[in-house]
């Protein structure tokens, strides 16, 4: 029974069992003094018309005949009592209520008589010092018969109740335990699993809210594997070519002539291996939101200036032709210097990818209207309208383009986005004037990250 009470059914049944005691406990110490009120009021409305009655007849008959008046009406539950000469003819009458009728007053009261709260309706008769008196006991009883019919009342209230609980917890429920049911079915690995959105309006929203985060599971999911697969791929390839050059090296297939080459290959391969594995690990931890940052003033156009001298190495004669673009003016900023170079190499290694050879590589910075802008800008193929759409989502340029073009893990813009969100930042992608891809930075110079 306790664990009955501990569900939602059971809590509805006891919450309208309550609610229905509750009603008839409340209509009853309402109706108690209404119906005595209603009784009483009606009692002595009768006893003053009889009253009335009474002195008619006693006026009009014969003194023979006033016994047999005085008998008819005590027959209705009724007491007379007849006063001559200003004395009452048999005991229980108030003094004061006798003197007053004597006295030739009407009287309609309420008193003690003959030890029991009676109304008392008093008027003179013809004669010097005379008056009948009616009395009747003050609905005897009323309290008690509506207070025993409480219980038949309370009964029907709660039988009512729990009726009515267990249909609407029912109702209620249901929507529930049909979330609750598919919700099973989610974690065991059906993502195509929907809630109707039958029922009332909150059955409704909770239906759109299971299957929006089942659609938005089965979405994630998807990526996921494509990611992986993506990374995977990423991780099989420098992975082959090392293995590749180790087996030709045991083999004695590379001789001394070609080991350094093949040492080399091997060496760009693992730091090729290094740097998609430190990209994964500063992502996960972006996402979990622990990335330490030591935010201290940071001159933008040093910063940029550094980066492109680091990259001129690396774009030769038969890459890129790099060029820088900074104002005179030092462009202050308080930012986490590392950070900010790490997302200008993810962007210039992109674009190395891509870039074909004699075509612009422009880093940029200048101050903005709020914020210092970062730029890189390339004349490799660019991305159309609805890549910039999807240009940080993980992995989405890498599934439009594979065996396209050459392509990336898909790291690495989604890793400079947060990077740069991190930082207090913006980035936006977007068509640039020498024909390719072009990244914006925005850095607001007071910056609101803090470490």
């Amino acid at each position: 029974m306790r664990d009955f009470f501990r569900t939602l059914t059971g809590r509805v049944v006891l919450v309208t069992a309550a609610t229905a005691v509750v009603a008839v406990i409340v209509t009853a110490l309402v109706a108690v003094p209404v119906a005595v009120r209603t009784t009483n009021t009606q009692l002595r409305a009768e006893l003053v018309d009889k009253s009335a009655l009474a002195v008619q007849l006693l006026a009009a008959e014969r003194p023979v005949n006033r016994q047999r008046i005085v008998t008819a009406i005590r027959q209705d539950g009724i007491d007379i009592y007849l006063i001559r000469r200003g004395v009452v003819d048999r005991p229980g009458l108030p003094d004061r209520i006798v003197q007053r009728v004597a006295g030739g007053t009407l009287v309609d009261t309420r008193a003690q008589v003959d030890g029991r709260p009676s109304f008392v309706v008093g008027r003179p008769l013809t004669g010097a010092n005379s008056g009948v008196v009616l009395t009747r006991t003050v609905a005897p009883g009323t309290a008690g018969r509506v207070l025993s019919t409480v219980w038949i009342a309370l009964l029907a209230g709660l039988a009512g109740g729990i009726l009515a609980g267990a249909l609407l917890a029912r109702f209620i429920a249901r929507p529930v335990r049909l979330a609750a049911s598919a919700a099973g079915r989610l974690a065991a690995g059906d993502r195509s699993v929907r809630i109707s959105r039958a029922g009332p309006a909150e059955a409704a929203e909770l239906a759109d809210a299971f299957n929006q985060l089942a659609a938005a599971l089965q979405t994630s999911e998807g990526r996921e594997r494509d990611f992986l697969l993506s990374v995977s791929h990423e991780l099989r390839t420098p992975l082959s070519t090392i293995r590749g050059y180790a087996e030709a090296l045991v083999d004695g297939v590379v001789g001394p002539d070609g080991a350094g080459k093949a040492g080399a290959t091997m060496l760009a391969e693992a730091e090729r291996l290094d740097r998609l594995i430190s990209d994964l690990l500063v992502l996960s931890r972006l996402e979990a939101a622990d990335l330490p940052l030591d935010v201290v003033p940071v001159d933008l156009v040093e910063l940029v200036r550094a980066a492109g001298d680091a990259w001129a190495a690396r774009c030769a004669a038969d890459g890129p032709l790099l060029r820088v673009q900074l104002p005179a003016e030092p462009i202050m900023v308080e930012t986490d210097p590392g950070r900010v170079r790490q997302v200008i190499d993810g962007l210039c290694e992109n674009a190395l990818r891509v870039v074909p050879a004699g075509r612009p590589l422009v880093l940029a910075a200048r101050a903005g209207e709020g914020a210092a802008v970062l730029e890189v800008r390339d004349g490799g193929p660019g991305f159309t309208d609805e890549d910039l759409a999807v240009a940080f989502e993980r992995g989405a340029l890498n599934r439009r383009y594979r065996g396209i073009r050459k392509v990336g893990s898909g790291l690495g813009l989604a890793l400079a986005a947060r990077l740069v969100a991190r930082l207090g930042g913006r980035i936006a992608a977007g068509h640039a004037p020498e024909g390719g891809a072009m990244f914006t930075v925005e850095l607001p110079y007071p910056i609101r990250t803090k470490p």
